[in-house]
């Protein structure tokens, strides 16, 4: 089996793609990056599930992110919004960020010598970000290749899924445990705020699929043992 690479971000996404790659690959390494996010539950949550997955985890600082600014999702407290960002994207768009993620992953992968990496960009049921098109992801594991002059495959399972699907595929992976420490609430919260855009389309994905929301069980269970 080949090494890969796995982009985490500690939510739904990143996580099954996770247990995908683990599957798939071997050795697996999982990279995260802090770059000054709303909310350092993020990171407190990839921790946990890389720990349930037993992939080990690396951290690395990309603060540039911050500084640049530009979105409500970089050390801001802006009212979460479906549009605000240029050409009518969501106000949570970080622009160029899966662009610099998927670079410096490479280039982590490459000190490896390792050519595989797995994010979780999906095109079909995602907010608008044309960083998450299956053609940005072509086009830029191609300069990539050209850049380094090393063969780079970036691997997509979620690209043509819905949030449905991705539940169902979570489920054949054995994600759905892990999924019950994941974080996707834009608001930061736990249990979550249940009303942000983020919220939302996890919560569709699950009710389409006829499933419970491993998260939202763990939030009752939380609120049971506290009442």
């Amino acid at each position: 089996m080949a090494g890969a690479v796995c982009l985490t971000s500690g939510g739904q996404d990143s996580t099954t793609c996770l247990f995908w790659a683990k599957q798939r690959f071997d050795p697996l390494c999982a990279l995260a990056f802090d770059y000054g996010q709303r909310h350092r539950i993020e990171l407190e949550a990839a921790q946990v599930i890389c720990d349930l997955a037993g992939v080990p985890l690396t951290v690395l600082p990309l603060m540039i992110l911050r500084d640049l600014g530009g979105s409500a999702l970089i050390g801001s407290h802006d009212t979460i919004q479906a549009s605000g960002a240029r050409d009518g994207l969501p106000n949570t768009f970080v622009p160029g960020r899966n662009l610099l993620f998927l670079t410096v992953a490479a280039a982590f992968a490459y000190q490896r010598d390792i050519h595989h990496l797995v994010i979780g960009a999906c095109e079909t049921d995602y907010s608008g970000y044309p960083d998450c098109r299956e053609q940005t992801m072509l086009a830029l594991a191609k300069a990539l290749d050209l850049g380094m002059d090393y063969a780079v495959h970036i691997h997509t399972p979620l690209m043509h899924l819905s949030k449905a699907q991705t539940v169902f595929l979570a489920q054949d992976v054995g994600a759905m445990e892990a999924l019950r420490y994941s974080h996707t609430c834009y608001e930061g919260r736990f249990p979550p705020c249940g009303m942000c855009p983020a919220c939302q389309l996890r919560a569709r994905g699950f009710t389409e699929a006829g499933r419970v929301d491993p998260l939202l069980q763990r939030a009752s269970a939380r609120r049971t043992e506290g009442g």
